[in-house]
């Protein structure tokens, strides 16, 4: 397992790190998985043999199931892994039982400290933004949570570029805690955070922690325009992300390319185009079996060619927009001199 640094904050996670969102399931979250505290205990003790040291859950997994069932297969372990959940989603039927206001951030917290059983959280994140909630009340009762020590660090979600950059504004501004990193979408089927957002999280050296990177599974060597997918199957009942479906297909025709080439799996060459971006920190895999898992950690171990990395750009690359367009760019063969 490789390790990289989390934004400037000299803290190294391991360039894949496990998901729960399998954990607990439930009527609105069973879709993604339903595993018990046995099946879960499995899969983060296979996670933890191979190197594994970053874990991501959230308070509304499940309805906060599964950070429970996460801080419980974790037991003596907690004190060797980073764990990142976050807050922000609905938790109850109240008015106030959702957003980024002080009031339901400090509930929140104390929620999830007893679910995980720790008195720690290594990296708090807001899942989304919170159109209702000034950010200044947000971020100075993220910066108490960090001073206090329930917290560690804080980091976003879900983020456009400006939102970024306002929000550390406003920390600097008020010598508050910034985020250190952002948890976003980015696979060979959704490039789109590479315009603006990617960019922005590089010239301010945060981490940038890849959700879904085989696009809800779309990517996983299930589907082609032959194997559409089966009505059990979780894209066919809630396809999240949303993908374009005839790009993806060409898309799943050059990585089963790949992988036949290379004896490998879709899902493998997949995954290990999102860790050869420079700019990725680590890359959050789900699986609901030890085999699924298994194979998504074996793609920390492919080492893609140029001609490979060439291939999935070019059938995957984002189309020219304004600002992008070729001849906007600056000749740097020329020099202009100026009187």
């Amino acid at each position: 397992m490789k390790y990289n640094l989390l934004g400037n904050t000299g803290v190294l996670v391991s360039e894949i790190g496990l998901g729960t969102m399998t954990f607990g399931g439930g009527e609105q979250w069973g879709v993604f998985g339903s595993l018990d505290e046995k099946e879960a205990s499995v899969l983060v003790g296979q996670a933890l043999e191979a190197g594994v040291n970053f874990f991501d859950t959230s308070n509304i997994y499940a309805g906060g199931r599964s950070e429970e069932i996460l801080g419980k297969a974790l037991g003596k372990k907690r004190q060797d892994v980073i764990i990142a959940t976050k807050v922000r989603g609905r938790t109850g039927s109240g008015p106030n039982d959702i957003g980024l206001s002080r009031l339901h951030i400090i509930r929140q917290v104390e929620e999830s400290l007893k679910r995980l059983g720790t008195d720690y959280i290594d990296l708090y994140q807001i899942h989304n933004p919170d159109q209702l909630t000034d950010w200044e009340d947000t971020l100075r009762a993220l910066d108490d949570l960090v001073r206090s020590g329930k917290v560690r660090y804080i980091g976003a979600s879900n983020m456009t570029g400006w939102e970024t950059m306002k929000t550390r504004g406003i920390s600097r501004q008020l010598g508050l805690h910034e985020f250190k990193s952002s948890q976003l979408y980015y696979s060979l089927a959704g490039r789109e955070i590479e315009r603006e957002i990617i960019p922005v999280l590089k010239d301010q050296n945060m981490g940038l922690l890849v959700w879904s990177p085989l696009a809800g599974g779309f990517l996983s060597g299930k589907y082609s325009p032959s194997r559409p997918g089966k009505g059990e199957d979780r894209h066919t009942k809630f396809s999240f992300p949303p993908v374009d479906l005839d790009k993806s297909y060409r898309i799943i025709d050059v990585l089963e390319e790949i992988a036949r080439e290379r004896e490998s799996t879709v899902a493998r060459i997949a995954l290990a185009w999102v860790l050869h971006q420079p700019a990725v920190t680590s890359v959050i895999v789900g699986a609901k079996r030890p085999d699924q898992l298994q194979d998504n950690l074996a793609a920390s171990d492919i080492e893609l060619t140029k001609d490979e990395l060439a291939r999935l750009d070019e059938v995957s690359k984002l189309p020219a927009e304004y600002l992008t367009w070729p001849f906007m760019e600056e000749d740097e063969s020329i020099v202009r001199k100026h009187p």
